[in-house]
Parts: C-alpha cells; sequence; structure tokens
C-alpha cells in the first residue's frame, strides 16, 4: 500500500491531490476549522507571555527586597558593632599612655635635661597614687608657675625638651601631673578620673609656701586643654589664668573627625547629627560647654595646620569663651601642627605667652619689694 503524503500548513494536515479533488471544499473546510485553533493558540500564548512577565516581575521585585534587607541588615550590622566598640574600647580610643613600640615608663627624666626638680607623690580623691615632677626655674623662683596638661598619648617625659625651652623663655616653674594610667600614676584613665588628679595637682600647689600661689597658670595642649578648663573653672580662686593650645571642643565631635561614620550617631551641642549614641560616651570631655563658664583670662593658641584637631575647633571654643569673658586672646600660627606649634611659631609663640603672663598673672608688690630690699642689702 503506497503511502500517502501529507504536508502541515497552519497547523492541518492536507492529502495529496487526489484526496483534494475528491473533497473539493476540503480546504475551506479545513480553513475554517483551522480559524478557532489559530485565535485559541494566539491567546494561549499571549496569556503565557503575560504569565511569564508577571513571574519575572515578581522574581525581580523579591530580589530588590532581598537587596534592601541585605542593606538594611549590613547598616544594623555595623551599628551595633560601632556601638560594642565604643562601649569596650573607648578608652583605649581616648586615652594612649603608651606609644607604639615604648614602654609606658619614663624614658628620660628632668635631670637629663639638667634641670631642677622634685617628684611629687599625690593622692587623688577617690585615693588613686599619682605621680609628678616639679621643675622650678632657680630654687627660689617666685615666677609665674605653669600647672602643664599634656595630650592623650606618651607621657610627660616626652614633654621634657617644650619645657625646658618654657622655663627659659618665660622663666616660670612648670608643674608635670601623670593622669591616673600614666607614667609611674596608679590606677586607670578616665573623665571622672583625671578631673580628680587634676584638682589635686592644684591643691598641692596652692598650699606650698616656696611659690607665688597667686600666679599660677593652667597650661593645657589637646586632651590637656579640655582637664585644664574644667579644672579653671572650677577653681576661679586659685587660678589666675588659662593657656588652651589646639584642643577639641568635645570628644563627641571628634568621634566623627576620626571615624566619619559616626558623625551621623554621635555629636557635641553643636553637631546637627540625631546624636543616639551619645549615651554610650563615657569621657565626652565638653569644652565648649565650659569655656563659656570661666571668668579668668584665657589664652587660645592655634596651630593652622593641625592636622588632628580641626583648627575651627579652637575657633568655636573662643567664640563662645568670649561672648561672656573679655578678657580673651587668640592668636593663629599658620604653619603650626598639633604637636610642633611650639616650634613652628618661634619666638612669636613665647612672646605671645610672656605677655599675657605680664598681664595676667603680674608680679606682686610684696615680691618686687623684698627683690627690691634684697638688692639694697
Amino acid at each position: 500500500m503506497e503511502k500517502e503524503k501529507a504536508f502541515i500548513r497552519i497547523g492541518s494536515v492536507f492529502p495529496e491531490k487526489e484526496e483534494r479533488e475528491r473533497c473539493p471544499n476540503f480546504e475551506t473546510q479545513s480553513l475554517s476549522l483551522t480559524l478557532p485553533s489559530i485565535l485559541f493558540f494566539y491567546f494561549c500564548d499571549v496569556c503565557s507571555n503575560q504569565e511569564l512577565r508577571q513571574s519575572e516581575d515578581q522574581r525581580g521585585r523579591e530580589r530588590m527586597v532581598s537587596y534592601v534587607n541585605i542593606l538594611l541588615y549590613g547598616v544594623g550590622g555595623l551599628v551595633v558593632a560601632g556601638m560594642a566598640l565604643l562601649v569596650a574600647f573607648q578608652e583605649k580610643l581616648v586615652y594612649v599612655p603608651v606609644l607604639p613600640g615604648l614602654t609606658k615608663s619614663y624614658a628620660i627624666n628632668p635631670s637629663r635635661l639638667r634641670l631642677t626638680y622634685e617628684d611629687i607623690w599625690l593622692r587623688s580623691a577617690d585615693g588613686v597614687r599619682l605621680h609628678a615632677w616639679f621643675i622650678k626655674l632657680f630654687p627660689d623662683c617666685r615666677g609665674p608657675t605653669i600647672l602643664f596638661f599634656q595630650e592623650n598619648a606618651g607621657n610627660i617625659a616626652h614633654r621634657l625638651e617644650l619645657v625646658r625651652i618654657m622655663l627659659q623663655q618665660l622663666q616660670c616653674n612648670v608643674f608635670m601631673l601623670s593622669y591616673r594610667g600614666y607614667g609611674a600614676s596608679d590606677g586607670y584613665p578616665s573623665q571622672h578620673g583625671i578631673i580628680q588628679d587634676a584638682q589635686a595637682a592644684l591643691d598641692h600647689l596652692s598650699q606650698r609656701s616656696d611659690i607665688d600661689t597667686s600666679r599660677i597658670v593652667v597650661f593645657g595642649r589637646s586632651l590637656g586643654g579640655a582637664v585644664g578648663a574644667v579644672l579653671t573653672k572650677n577653681n576661679p580662686d586659685k587660678v589666675a589664668a588659662l593657656i588652651l593650645e589646639n584642643t577639641f571642643t568635645s570628644i563627641l565631635d571628634m568621634a566623627g573627625v576620626l571615624l566619619p561614620f559616626l558623625k551621623w550617631f554621635i555629636g557635641g551641642s553643636s553637631s546637627k547629627g540625631p546624636k543616639v549614641l551619645n549615651f554610650l560616651v563615657r569621657s565626652p570631655w565638653s569644652t565648649i560647654d565650659v569655656v563659656g563658664q570661666i571668668k579668668q583670662p584665657i589664652l587660645f593658641l592655634s596651630g593652622l595646620q593641625d592636622e588632628m584637631v580641626p583648627p575651627s575647633h579652637m575657633q568655636l571654643l573662643y567664640a563662645k569663651a568670649a561672648a561672656r569673658n573679655n578678657q580673651c586672646l587668640f592668636v593663629e600660627f599658620p604653619t603650626g601642627m598639633h604637636m610642633d606649634t611650639w616650634l613652628a611659631g618661634g619666638d612669636h609663640y613665647w612672646r605671645t605667652i610672656q605677655q599675657f603672663l605680664e598681664q595676667h598673672a603680674p608680679v606682686q608688690k610684696e615680691d618686687t619689694q623684698n627683690k627690691n630690699d634684697t638688692g639694697a642689702r
């Protein structure tokens, strides 16, 4: 039996010519049967494409939601990690008693620089044992006494070269305190504790009979400026004047400078952020809120190339203090960096401080008369 050939056209099967001749209406009938099939398959195809597009859109939305979730979890993770670091290590970030590669002990003492000094041991109000050096220009020197507070890193031995020049230029005595946890002092540093340490140092100086206690001037650099500002505010009758050098407005503001992502969560009174993590900061050192309450004269020394504390912080401190205190002086040093303003400023630096001391911590008339009487003899 000869096989019948067929071909497919628009979904229909057509036999050979003989079959078509026996059924002259075959094509018409086939076409009429095929049109509904075409429409049916077209409709099904359209529906299938729509379902496919809807499925792809749904999968796209699901992917977008998953990306957003990942982003939110990532941001949340950063916030939680930041909070954990802040709680656990903030004292180690603010206070650095030991510089990398060095030991906690003093590398040298004042005698190495041929300076006359006393080892002083004090007790803070909470019983912590503190160490200090009292360096005198000469044994009977009754010039100004500088109560010096250092920066946050290292110890007082690292500032001895500065102090040696200070004695020569200003003809003064210098009392150098080691904060708790620094140098030979016991304990661990904290804002509350260091404020007590500073008070113990001032109380010691105020009770000495070999200095002019009316000429005690507090000098603080960076963190030391924050310490000195609190001490000066709390002791208007014991501190004659205050000198601040390259000091920050607050640790809260410095957090955003050193770790920029924190500025959205931590900030001082001048910050515009939400400040939701401020309550976690145990050592805020808000100098900007203290200087406006100081009644004594204040000298602001600002190095404009400061790479640690933005010079704008010193400008804000001066503006806050000068609004209520007409005995404020602001001096800029164009090439001064955070640690070397005293070097970069040269003679201008020391002359500025000397003139400030002569004006606000002058020699008492009794001392002048005693010197004249001694000379006459």
